[in-house]
């Protein structure tokens, strides 16, 4: 669709001339008309008109009294929930002048997903406190830094790690996470000025990132598992 001031694209279940792009059709949860996008002051809007929430990235939700997004140029995903665990996804690109769009490229090398360098010790802690990730669980949570000295304790017996040694060495790799220039993907640190997250919430975005990632990968497991030989 041509950027020009008035244009809207209107998505849902319905045909034409209700919708300009079908989403759902055989799902009663996607409304007839569930979202349109407006072209007006030199950018495309988001709004939705559909009785089910639309889910942006990061977790941003809008409902149909939210006020009208602006897409960034680029790929935004939106995602409408549907009947039962389905979801519907809408693939959103806005070009730049002088952007040709989205360009198959079949034959190019995959791109590695960016991974963060963690120390030998950081790997360690940050396993254990992850294990639940690593196994790939339905919305995991971190063990507990008392938790983790515990079985610490047992691992790693000579090496002494404490519940506030375990802390200082997550709280270091945050640090250098959000200030080092690597562009973390989400929040780690906690905005002391502000009512932010919890830092177990930010140990949470911490972990889930470095698994999903790959920085943490399954058989990182073997890190905890070879202590005990049966």
């Amino acid at each position: 669709m041509a950027p020009r001031p008035g244009a809207t694209i209107r998505f849902g279940r319905g045909g034409e001339p209700e919708v300009d792009l079908r989403v759902g059709e055989d799902d009663l949860r996607v409304s007839r008309r569930h979202g349109e996008l407006t072209y007006r002051d030199h950018q495309w809007w988001l709004r939705n008109t559909g009785q089910q929430l639309l889910r942006l990235p990061r977790g941003q939700l809008m409902h149909t009294s939210t006020e009208p997004f602006p897409l960034a140029t680029g790929y935004t995903p939106l995602f409408l929930k549907g009947s039962g665990p389905r979801e519907h996804l809408v693939e959103l690109y806005v070009t730049d002048h002088g952007d040709e769009g989205l360009v198959a490229r079949h034959a190019a090398v995959t791109l590695p997903p960016r991974r963060w360098h963690l120390e030998e010790d950081e790997r360690l802690v940050l396993v254990v406190l992850a294990q639940r990730y690593l196994l790939y669980e339905a919305d995991p949570r971190p063990l507990s830094y008392r938790e983790a000295a515990a079985e610490l304790a047992c691992l790693r017996p000579a090496e002494k790690w404490s519940k506030r040694r375990i802390e200082h060495k997550v709280e270091a790799v945050r640090h250098r996470l959000s200030k080092g220039g690597d562009d973390f993907p989400c929040p780690v640190v906690r905005d002391r000025e502000s009512a932010g997250p919890s830092d177990h919430t930010l140990l949470h975005h911490l972990l889930r990132e470095l698994v999903e990632s790959t920085t943490l990968v399954p058989p990182d497991l073997e890190l905890i598992e070879d202590e005990f030989p049966g």
